[in-house]
């Protein structure tokens, strides 16, 4: 466990600009380095900024590698992630160097299953095309087969991971009229199964076979990273739609793009990919993919909340005591 002791005032660095009430906040109550304008600090700026602060609070678009936090200064002792997700820290090399890193688990939960809800209906219902024919001015008016899409009632939703998030979406997908498929690696309690209605599938590939819709609600680790190869997509059968507002390197893209141009996948919900803000050209030419930026989680409410848990780990830092919300070696 790292050491922990009372630092006064410590010195923070803030990667990107957050909202303005949480940064006012920050610079009350420490001595903070902030970051403005719409992009995030390039790899020389964080490593100077970890050269010389106490925390340093990054997002998800900061790539936090074993490089750079060899490079730190002694000074650097914790790292206050901005979100959930810590994918994008080298977390076996912070705990080596004696740096504690936290998260910001739970303030997103039902905006992203909310998200993920948006998207299951879109696809199936082709909101996205039918938004698209409106504006360009080319829609005839009602037609008995116009813009025929799925109802999603009655179908059989499959969510990948059943935590916080596949337990939200879960609650909404009911309300639907969706039956409800999971697989994790650890089944959920009966009292939890029967409140949601849900079948655990202890094996994945047995539950790809069987589902009508796909939710991917996993964090992104080695044992996550390409889990849905062409393989296990070639296990959906035709009909299925793959909604994936979680991480992108959780899903093979070529494979993706594959299963869609060949007609073998019915249609995709994306929020999040590999490459982000790089989008394959071959997605964007799909009219059957429904694509959001990354806004799974961007809501005030949030962003706000967000912000109070960095603040709250900082302080219960400063002060001597272990953080609430440290990530713990399950995460490696």
């Amino acid at each position: 466990m790292p050491e922990t002791r009372r630092v006064p005032n410590p010195k923070v660095a803030v990667t990107r600009e957050l909202p303005d009430a949480v940064m006012e906040r920050m610079t009350q109550l420490f001595d903070t380095q902030l970051h403005r304008g719409p992009v995030g600090m390039t790899r020389e700026q964080l490593a100077a900024a970890m050269a010389e602060c106490d925390v340093l609070v990054p997002t998800v678009t900061d790539e936090i590698d074993a490089e750079l936090i060899a490079g730190a200064g002694p000074r650097l002792k914790l790292i206050a992630n901005f979100g959930a997700g810590v994918n994008h820290i080298a977390l076996k090399a912070a705990r080596a160097r004696g740096i504690i890193v936290t998260n910001t688990p739970g303030v997103l939960t039902e905006d992203t299953a909310d998200m993920t809800m948006a998207l299951i209906v879109s696809v199936p219902r082709r909101l996205a095309e039918g938004e698209k024919l409106v504006r360009s001015g080319a829609w005839q008016g009602w037609s008995p087969g116009g813009m025929l899409g799925h109802r999603i009632g009655g179908k059989a939703l499959g969510i990948l991971g059943m935590g916080r998030i596949g337990q939200a979406v879960a609650r909404r997908a009911r309300a639907f009229g969706l039956s409800i498929h999971y697989h994790n690696r650890h089944r959920l309690p009966k009292v939890v199964e029967a409140e949601l209605q849900a079948q655990w599938h202890p094996n994945l590939d047995e539950m790809l076979g069987a589902i009508d819709i796909l939710t991917i609600h996993t964090p992104r680790n080695a044992d996550s990273e390409g889990l849905l190869d062409a393989d296990r997509i070639a296990l959906l059968r035709p009909h299925v739609y793959l909604i994936n507002a979680a991480r992108g390197g959780i899903v093979d893209e070529d494979a993706l793009i594959d299963a869609l141009e060949g007609q073998r996948l019915a249609g995709a919900g994306l929020d999040v990919w590999k490459h982000e803000p790089q989008i394959d050209p071959r997605l964007l030419a799909l009219p059957n993919v429904v694509m959001t930026p990354h806004m799974g989680s961007a809501t005030y409410e949030g962003r706000m909340a967000t912000g109070e848990k960095v603040i709250a780990n900082i302080r219960m830092w400063a002060d001597g005591h272990r953080p609430p919300d440290q990530v713990l070696e399950g995460w490696a």
